[in-house]
Parts: structure tokens; sequence; C-alpha cells
């Protein structure tokens, strides 16, 4: 019985490779068509197009044809590489994600992204990066929202996007741990309580998380958005 799929993918040799998988054979066993080779796109990635391969497996001239032996490499068992492929997709998703939204506002620059378990590791860096940080980070914020919820439509499993643009988030964290730092000083000190400026909730979330275990203070959030601060406050009192 003869088979036949279509297959795409960022590369001619990627797209057989998923062709091959989905028909359950190999590369000598099948009749490969390149429909498109594809292209890297522009800056950014923008405008890139998969290739595509039309592969076709006969099945009644496989079962003449002699099994390949199997090396010293080949695993037989579980496939358990569905939960990376899902990530690397989200991670696809995402990346492309980011690459539209910056190359339409302007931003000129160079994006690399990489995965670590559950996360999602995206950073650009270049120049005139502001129009994507905003004020305090917000529109920053709002991409990284956004990014994070289109990677989850390609994903089973929840994951977590870290977009930073500039090297504005890593820099801020950095500002954000050394105003903790200061704010726990001041409440040794005074033995009261000490309200930080207000910040965004990804902001308030490294306070807390930083703080959480640091002997003598606890943290709370009080007020309401935007101008919503983190709190801290001597251990044992309210």
């Amino acid at each position: 019985m003869e088979k036949t799929v279509i297959k795409t993918g960022k590369t001619v040799d990627e797209a057989i490779e998923a062709a091959l998988s989905e028909l359950g054979c190999t590369k000598e066993q099948a009749t490969i068509e390149v429909v498109e080779e594809g292209t890297e796109g522009g800056f950014l990635g923008l405008g890139r197009k998969d290739a595509e391969v039309k592969v076709t497996f006969n099945s009644e001239e496989a079962a003449e044809a002699p099994a390949p032996a199997a090396s010293e490499d080949t695993y037989y068992g579980d496939d358990e590489s569905f939960e990376g492929d899902a990530v690397s997709e989200a991670e696809d998703a995402a990346a492309n994600f980011v690459a539209e939204v910056l190359s339409g506002i302007g931003i000129h620059g160079n994006m690399d992204s990489y995965r670590e378990d559950d996360t999602i590791f995206i950073s650009v860096t270049g120049s005139d990066c502001g129009a994507a940080i905003g004020r305090h980070g917000e529109t920053l914020e709002a991409i990284s929202y956004m990014t994070n919820l289109i990677a989850n439509k390609h994903s089973e499993q929840r994951v977590h996007v870290y977009l930073d643009v500039g090297g504005y988030r890593k820099h801020r964290e950095q500002v954000i741990k050394g105003l903790a730092d200061k704010a726990v000083s001041r409440v040794r000190r005074s033995g009261r309580k000490v309200t930080m400026e207000a910040m965004s909730p990804a902001e308030r979330r490294i306070v807390h998380s930083y703080l959480q275990d640091v002997n003598g203070v606890t943290t709370h959030s009080e007020g309401v958005e935007p101008n919503r601060c983190v709190v801290v406050t001597p251990e044992g009192k309210k």
C-alpha cells in the first residue's frame, strides 16, 4: 500500500525527518520530493518561509526489502521526545511573535532564544529598544504577557516565557533587589514597616521571592494597581 504525506519544517531535512517519522520508514524506503526549499527571512526571522516536502512510502515494496541492521545507537522503547518537541514548538511560536511585534515597531537588533526545562528565555539586543520597553517597563510587560499566551497555546504542558529587551529586565531586577536590601536595613534599624515604591506585579514577585528567606522580615502587597506596593514588615508584626 502506498502512502504519501506532506510536511513542513525550518529546513528540508527537518521536514523530511517529520515525514519519515509519521510514515514509519527510512529515507531509503521512501520517495522524496522537495516542494519548497524554504527561506530564512529577514531581520529577526520575519518573513521566514518553511521548507515543504512530499514523501511517499510503498509498504509492499518495503516488505520485500531486507530490514536494515540495528546499530549500537539504535534505541527501541517509549518515545520520550514529545514533551521536548512541544516546548520547542512553543519556543518557535513565542520567538516568531516577538519578532513580528518588534519589527512592527521598528526595533533593530538581534534575538536569541533557548529553553531550560519549562522556561523559554528570549533576549533581544540592539539600539533603539526603548519603544519595546516603555515607561517603567510597561510595554515590555505587555509584550511578555502576550508572548506567554502564544507560547502556551502551542504547548500541552505549562511553559513560562522570560523576555528581556535591551538588557532592561536584568538591570531592573538588580535595581529592585538593591531597593529590597535597603528596605530590609531600614526595617531592622527602625523596627517599623517600610513601604517600597509602586511596582508592576512581576517586579513585586521579584521582591517577595528575594526576601522570602531573609530572617526577621515578611512581605506583602498593599494598594491598587498601578500604585500597588510591597510592604516589608518586621517578622511577627502586622
